[in-house]
């Protein structure tokens, strides 16, 4: 409940201190005094938005701050999720400076406008003609609704379920596009892969091919020379090996003379052995070598296949080619896990589907269930306030998709005559209708949710006399079970409060300003009189005032 508000500097508001208390508060006070200045104040506290229009005196700041006691709300987990300290008795502040700039303050804490409305809508209620008009609203019909089917864990159930339905169903249309695009290059993919597959690539053959090539290309000169070779060592009378023999002989002869020709005999001997084993190797390499013009044509075709691949892809090596199938084979791998998740995404999906089905139904067989009873007791209020005639008929249709709240459609019909046909509140109801109806409707909620503390602002709007009784009455009801303040003019609601604040203007200095006091009984008393008169108050007047009190 809201316990203390301070404002300054805000329309013709220089400075205002009000205490207010839980029940039902009144206030009052001629046309214009500012009794709409503290809605709007109020309002700023809630996170509406705010201009430099709102200042009284353009060179200073704004602020305005509020004291609720919140321990009733079930606010712990908001103050937790916004890192905000949480106090049974939190204070929300507004800041306005002359250049516009708005800052909010939740325990002294900053915080943006976002989160300063978001806990304001679960602390004040502003009731004006405007959210009159939220009658009409299909939301708002279907909270009422639901407020009565006492579902909320379901509801729950229901959102958080629907979140993650939304989340696989746009996964899974992002996966589907993902795949049909896919498809338009996975036959080419797979083309390149199966042409680098079938190349039957190896890491370094490419230059082996090409030396092997270079050798088959040139084997008659090169077995020409290697036969020349072989024969100059080992071939003919005088070769060379013959030469070494000659040589061998003589030192082997001389050795024993000298340790020095000894020494070369053992060199001469590993020379003749190194030579005779190249001789040999001469020899067989150019056995080894034979002109194949079909092993020719083979490298040349399997090589140009290679130039070909490399030229295509933009590369100069195998590695590069080898790296670019393993590309490509992981492109295909991921098509493939690609369907997998697609039908992962759909198993979960579907199950989603019958999770949503079977929470909707129940949300909807819950609201069939608490239909009749809405209509019934909004037609007992609505005669206890002079509309005994006055039907309120909720049509539910079912959606043919999932919404936010399940598959069913509310709609409001009204008739406020008898034998009247139902039609849309906007259609058929008038202004003081609806007020009655609001407040009907309000009533009934206050008596199966805690709702933050209400403020009814011009909620008398077309009523007098005995309803504007019964008007007040209904109000004081709620207030045993809220913190609930009205701004009227007519003295049967004033009389009803257990505490009234009266607005007034005053000059100082050349200008007006708003202020509001709380009156004592003698002043209500006084006021009363005053709104059941019109001019000063008189002796009935004053005696009428004292009996509306008592009541």
């Amino acid at each position: 409940m809201l316990k203390h508000l301070s404002v300054q500097n805000y329309a013709l508001i220089d400075k205002l201190e009000v205490e207010l208390t839980d029940g039902l508060t009144i206030i009052t006070g001629e046309t214009g005094a500012g009794k709409s200045i503290l809605l709007g104040a109020l309002g700023l506290i809630a996170g509406s938005r705010a201009d430099t229009q709102s200042l009284q005196d353009k060179t200073k700041k704004c602020i305005i701050e509020a004291a609720f006691s919140i321990k009733e709300y079930n606010l712990k987990d908001f103050f937790k999720d916004n890192e905000l300290d949480y106090e049974a008795i939190s204070t929300i502040r507004r800041e306005i400076n002359p250049e516009g700039k708005s800052r909010a303050f939740i325990n002294d804490t900053p915080v943006t406008l976002n989160q300063l409305k978001e806990l304001g809508e679960r602390l004040i209620d502003i009731h004006s003609q405007h959210q009159t008009l939220s009658l009409n609203g299909a939301d708002f019909q279907l909270s009422v609704v639901d407020a009565f089917a006492k579902h909320e864990d379901v509801l729950t159930a229901y959102k958080s379920e629907f979140k993650n339905y939304k989340s696989l169903e746009k996964q899974l249309n992002e996966l589907i596009e993902r795949e049909s695009q896919a498809k338009k290059d996975l036959d080419y993919f797979q083309f390149q892969f199966n042409e680098l597959e079938d190349a039957n690539l190896k890491v370094g053959e490419q230059v082996e091919m090409e030396q092997e090539l270079e050798t088959l290309n040139n084997a008659e000169d090169i077995k020409l020379n290697l036969s020349k070779a072989a024969f100059s060592l080992a071939g003919g009378e005088q070769n060379l090996l013959s030469s070494f023999n000659e040589i061998k002989a003589i030192l082997n002869s001389l050795s024993k003379f000298k340790p020095e020709i000894a020494e070369l005999n053992t060199r001469i001997n590993s020379a003749y052995i190194e030579l005779k084993d190249i001789s040999n190797e001469l020899e067989s390499l150019e056995q080894e070598i034979v002109y194949d013009p079909k092993r020719i044509e083979l490298l040349n075709e399997k090589l140009d296949a290679i130039y070909r691949l490399q030229q295509k892809h933009q590369v100069k090596t195998i590695d590069e080619l080898i790296a670019i199938k393993e590309e490509l084979s992981n492109k295909l791998l991921d098509f493939s896990s690609l369907e997998t998740e697609i039908q992962k995404t759909k198993s979960a999906l579907e199950h989603s589907t019958k999770t949503l089905t079977a929470k909707s139904k129940t949300l909807s067989d819950n609201r069939k269930k608490v239909i009749p009873k809405i209509e019934k007791e909004i037609a007992n209020l609505l005669s206890a306030l002079s509309m005994p005639n006055a039907q309120l008929k909720i049509n539910q249709t079912t959606l043919d998709f999932f919404g936010t709240t399940g598959i069913d459609k509310i709609s409001f019909l009204f008739s406020a005559n008898k034998g009247s046909d139902f039609k849309e509140l906007n259609k058929v109801a008038s202004g003081g209708e609806l007020s009655r109806l609001m407040l009907s409707i309000k009533s009934l909620i206050a008596q199966l949710t805690a709702l933050p503390t209400i403020i009814f602002d011009e909620i008398d709007t077309g009523v007098s006399g005995d309803v504007a009784d019964k008007v007040g009455s209904i109000m004081n009801m709620m207030s045993d079970k809220m913190q609930v303040i009205t701004i009227t003019h007519l003295p049967q609601i004033a009389s009803k409060g257990a505490s009234h604040l009266f607005v007034y203007k005053e000059d100082k200095n050349n200008k007006t300003y708003s202020n509001i006091k709380k009156l004592n009984n003698e002043e209500r008393i006084q006021e009363i009189a005053k709104m059941l008169s019109t001019g000063s108050p008189t002796a009935a007047a004053i005696s009428n005032a004292k009996e509306l009190l008592k009541n």
